[in-house]
């Protein structure tokens, strides 16, 4: 049961630095770095505020939206704020651009030009008047197969189990290897090529200058398209890094040893028990009655756990699958540079990473799935190699002083002790509770613990410090979505004072609420 496709790291790759004309002649010539990014309203005052949501582009559910909600709940902010980081997944289940209207363009209006007309906005024609920057999510990347748009589309049995009885956001197709993010964040480039008005495009809106060269100058109500899929920015004194965590996530190949067949048959069997799971669990939403309330509910938590199985499936596919693990080292090799930039650039006094796979997290269905531990790895290679390069300077302190996640369904703040290496010490908030299924702390608990370096033994490596997520069974069931404003303060090492919002909804009805602050 493959609703949906993920395509190879390659495909992502190519197909994205073609839409942006990647190191392109016009671009190279004019000394233009394609990662760079000015915010044109940007300020020096080292104390601001932002926002952060992610996991949030789900569709209405049975007459209520939680990403709305959550929406809502952030406009009393705005005005406080600089900008709002997105960590991933805009849209759901496939990226596709028949749902940016209503899992995007709707909820979020107010953030638009012309959003009091969202109906007219197309998605590849987005203006915010608020900054909005987002990273890619695995959901903006996925595809579905032609059989199930036709399907789908079709007088076939699947399409009332699929579409209207557990409301899945699947239409004619997919994203297009990430096209319709592609199409609604970045710089179109490849489009204006063809149309002849690159050069003038360019000189245009390739004003901004940093130490790297000319780059995109952001302007809201005006020009609000990203420069690439991973990209950098400052704010008062603070180096902001937002990647692209989908092309460096694939895990290592089994190893071909007798242990290495073993774990593959483990795998193999996990992968038909979840196979089993999901058809019980379509022959249990056959029974129930979508027109009464109070089965509303069950469908829905049907819908999000044959969701949940699937990615699970998708996870040990990968396994399974990859025979030799591509690595976007192109964008590894330049985060490694830009932060050994950052640490010795006059007047930073702090570093922000933003990507969608978290590295540490102990949200049920995430915390042991190989894509996570190989993000871990990568990521942790790279602080490794930064640490190594400026020395003394960092001394006392973590490479990066903040990373933001999304990708598990929760809110959640954990911070890593000594793991032997450069991500230690650091501090860790997965966003990724903003608007769709919401999921639970995993029955393991709260320290995350690793094999280190050979070692025989598990070690402690991280702990939660908060998690919210689902909670509770039946009736009782507390689904509180969230959001994050960070205010930054004056200082170094810099501090940054968190403050998450909850809108949950409970027994049929919404309750908005701040959490307490913490300063890390």
């Amino acid at each position: 049961m493959k609703f949906v496709t993920d395509p190879p790291i390659a495909m992502k790759i190519q197909k994205m630095q073609e839409r942006v004309r990647w190191q392109s002649s016009p671009i190279v010539d004019r000394g233009i770095d394609q990662t760079g990014l000015v915010l044109a309203d940007q300020t020096d005052d080292p104390e601001f505020s932002f926002l952060v949501i992610g996991d949030s582009g789900s569709g209405q559910h049975r007459g209520y939206s939680p990403q709305r909600q959550v929406a809502q709940q952030m406009l009393a902010h705005r005005q406080d704020c600089q900008f709002l980081l997105h960590t991933g997944d805009v849209i759901y289940l496939v990226g596709s651009s028949e749902y940016y209207s209503k899992n995007f363009i709707q909820p979020y209006r107010e953030f638009l030009v012309g959003g009091e007309q969202y109906k007219q906005i197309a998605h590849d024609q987005m203006v915010f008047n608020f900054p909005f920057l987002p990273v890619p999510g695995n959901h903006d990347y996925y595809d579905l197969p032609l059989f199930y748009g036709l399907a789908i589309q079709a007088t076939y049995p699947i399409r009332k189990l699929l579409r209207s009885k557990l409301d899945f956001d699947i239409g004619w197709h997919g994203s297009f290897q990430g096209k319709a993010y592609a199409q609604a964040f970045l710089d179109p480039l490849r489009a204006l090529e063809m149309r002849g008005s690159l050069g003038e495009h360019l000189d245009r809106h390739y004003t901004a200058q940093t130490k790297t060269g000319r780059c995109l100058r952001y302007e809201a109500g005006k020009f609000t398209r990203l420069p690439n899929r991973y990209y950098t920015f400052r704010q008062g004194g603070i180096d902001f890094f937002g990647l692209d965590s989908n092309t460096f996530n694939e895990p290592a190949p089994l190893p071909k040893t007798q242990e290495g067949q073993e774990y593959r048959r483990t795998l193999e069997n996990r992968y038909a028990a979840l196979e089993l799971e999901m058809q019980q669990l379509m022959e249990s939403a056959a029974k129930l009655n979508e027109n009464r309330p109070e089965e509303v509910d069950r469908l829905h938590d049907i819908r999000t756990k044959l969701e949940q199985l699937e990615e699970m499936q998708r996870d040990i596919n990968k396994q399974l699958t990859t025979e030799t693990s591509v690595t976007d080292l192109e964008q590894l090799n330049w985060l490694s540079d830009r932060l050994i930039e950052s640490w010795h650039t006059e007047g930073v006094r702090g570093r922000v990473l933003f990507f969608h796979h978290p590295p540490y997290v102990t949200e049920a269905t995430k915390w042991h799935q190989a894509q996570t531990l190989a993000v871990r790895r990568r990521l942790r290679h790279v602080l490794d190699q930064v640490a190594k390069a400026v020395g003394s300077l960092a001394e006392g302190r973590s490479i990066v002083d903040l990373v933001l996640n999304g990708h598990a369904h929760c809110l959640e703040y954990l911070r890593t002790v000594d793991t032997g290496h450069a991500d230690a010490n650091t501090h860790w908030i997965v966003c990724g509770g903003s608007g769709y299924s919401l999921r639970r702390q995993r029955i393991e608990g709260d320290n995350v613990t690793e094999r280190l370096d050979g070692s025989s033994e598990d070690k402690l490596v991280a702990k939660s410090q908060l998690f919210i997520g689902r909670e509770g069974r039946g009736s009782q069931k507390h689904r509180p979505y969230s959001f994050l404003r960070i205010d930054v303060q004056a200082g170094e090492p810099v501090k940054f004072v968190v403050r998450p919002f909850v809108s949950e909804r409970f027994m049929g009805k919404w309750s908005d609420r701040a959490l307490p602050e913490f300063v890390i």
